[in-house]
């Protein structure tokens, strides 16, 4: 079993894995597993897999996802020989031995070198692996190999090591004499073993990585297809998907509401009554909850570059729009039109064909960012409050005409906050017509939404800001 220290890094590290997968786990769940592993240990694999599934997942779903990455986690643990085993194969007796591990502690009470020291030569391999897949997970190239086995090095404290090695050097020399040179030799070759076996398995780990994110790449998945490579049939797949994610999200609202339908509990309020009966009976003074949900605005690019991810955001919006007290939107090309009236009286498909047929503005012409940035300011600004969230969707191709950009600067003044949803990546911002680089900094936050699974992380970070 890992030392006392080793202990809650290899724990935050393997609860790391299972939240990265998708586990959400608690505060409160966290610490009941971490009782779990200190009782049952970690030598028992078995053991240890059945405690921390009982605590850690709810559902059969969770359980096989638990299953899964606690299966990858402790495969990466190989057993190896103790360091007293090692060394008795050597040559040294059991007398040396013993003597080293009484430097050690010695060495432990005068330097903090000591501790990686001891874990190092101990070949502890849960505590090498501790950390390293957060540190993996920033790795997108073999060439990036050489700094990430430098870092992960120094993180497991290889440097401290040797300079405690030398300290170790001289107790052992007077200890034991000559073969206290030779122990201390014998604990450096251990210790470039260990480096060694360090860089062995992120070699074959980045390798592997590696492999997994090229094969990614070409596996098409509806999810990260880009909106405008999705065929007619994968446009109603992520219409589908995206109608379903806002009911979720509209039945996430209605539990919240309803949850906090009465309001917190006072605590002084609820003392102060309490106190005048003794507290009997002890009854609850909660606050009033105030019903301040902010409003939306929304403002789509229907041009023909971004008009499938405009399309699937209108339709995200008006599913869900119980997030918000009142939505207003509109559509724009060239020219700016509001929306909200079309899909308040006509179903959503019959209103996204209007909206996207040229009914509420022309679609054949070129994008003007500056005359509808202008138009926006002219008619509708003095109707933007604290409480209001303006999002916009667009590219931020101007055409080479003005980007209005100072307009944004007054409605992110104005307004509760302002969110920009761009579907094209920041790599071609620099290229051609774009106001993105200007627009960019003048808003709240800026989400890429290139695919249905971006538009829906997008989602949640709007649903968020609530």
């Amino acid at each position: 079993m890992p030392a006392a220290p080793t202990l809650p890094r290899v724990f935050d590290e393997l609860l790391w894995s299972l939240r990265r997968s998708g586990l959400s786990i608690s505060v409160s769940s966290a610490i009941d597993a971490l009782a779990a592993v200190r009782e049952v240990g970690l030598e028992d694999r078995s053991a240890l897999g059945e405690a921390l599934g009982a605590v850690l997942a709810k559902t059969p779903q969770q359980r096989r996802r638990f299953d899964r990455v606690f299966g990858d986690f402790f495969d990466r643990v190989s057993p190896h020989e103790g360091l007293g085993v090692r060394l008795a194969r050597r040559g040294f007796d059991k007398s040396e031995i013993a003597e080293l591990y009484d430097c050690l502690l010695r060495l432990a009470a005068d330097s903090e070198d000591a501790a990686p020291l001891g874990t190092l030569l101990e070949r502890d391999r849960l505590f090498h692996l501790a950390g390293i897949s957060r540190t993996l997970a920033e790795v997108t190239s073999p060439l990036q190999l050489g700094f990430l086995t430098h870092r992960v090095l120094s993180d497991l404290g290889m440097g401290r090591a040797r300079q405690g090695l030398q300290r170790l050097r001289a107790h052992l020399r007077d200890a034991l004499g000559e073969r206290g040179e030779a122990l201390a030799d014998a604990l450096t070759d251990e210790l470039d073993v260990t480096a060694e076996d360090v860089r062995i398995y992120l070699r074959q780990t980045v390798a592997r990585r590696s492999e997994e994110l090229e094969a990614r790449a070409t596996t098409r998945t509806l999810d990260t297809t880009a909106f405008t490579a999705l065929t007619d049939a994968e446009v109603v797949e992520v219409r589908r998907a995206v109608h379903a994610f806002g009911e979720r999200l509209r039945g996430a609202e209605r539990v919240r509401m309803k949850r906090a339908k009465r309001g917190t509990v006072d605590r002084s309020r609820t003392m102060r009554t309490a106190a005048r009966t003794g507290g009997v009976p002890f009854v609850l003074v909660r606050r009033r909850r105030r019903r301040d949900r902010p409003r939306l605005v929304l403002l789509c690019d229907v041009s023909d570059s971004v008009r499938t991810a405009a399309r699937f955001m209108l339709e995200l919006v008006y599913v869900a729009q119980e997030l918000f007290e009142h939505t207003r939107s509109f559509v724009f090309v060239s020219e700016l039109g509001e929306t909200t009236e079309l899909f308040d009286t006509q179903p959503v498909t019959a209103a996204l064909g209007q909206a996207y047929g040229g009914g509420v503005v022309s679609v054949a012409d070129n994008s003007n960012y500056g005359r509808v940035l202008h138009a926006f300011k002219g008619r509708y600004l003095a109707d933007i409050d604290r409480r209001t969230t303006v999002v916009i969707l667009g590219d931020g191709r101007t055409n080479y005409h003005d980007d209005a950009a100072e307009v944004l600067d007054e409605i992110r003044a104005r307004a509760r906050a302002l969110v920009w949803l761009c579907p094209e990546e920041r790599s071609s911002w620099l290229a051609g017509d774009s106001a993105m680089p200007r627009y960019a900094p003048r808003c709240t936050r800026l989400f890429e939404v290139k695919n249905a699974r971006e538009l829906e992380e997008a989602a949640r970070g709007l649903a968020g800001m609530r």
